[in-house]
């Protein structure tokens, strides 16, 4: 089983593409940028979990394994 890897920061919507660094999740895969995780305390607001960098996919396994489409910013 493989990431998810959601395609954008759930509180700002920036963008996060799977095969590129910047992006910290929470263990039930929450996704926010470097600049929210910051704000956060590196801690998720949905679950009160550590947010963690997430690895990158690199962009040759996109086609066997894509990332998700599914975009999750909650606007303000």
């Amino acid at each position: 089983m493989s990431l998810e890897m959601r395609p954008d920061c759930e509180r700002c919507g920036t963008d996060l593409p799977a095969d590129s660094p910047g992006a910290f999740i929470c263990s039930f895969e929450c996704t926010f940028c470097a600049e929210c995780a910051d704000a956060l305390d590196d801690r998720c607001p949905n679950c009160g979990g550590e947010l963690m960098d997430r690895p990158t996919r690199a962009k040759q396994l996109h086609a066997k394994h894509p990332p998700s489409t599914e975009r999750h910013f909650k606007g303000e």
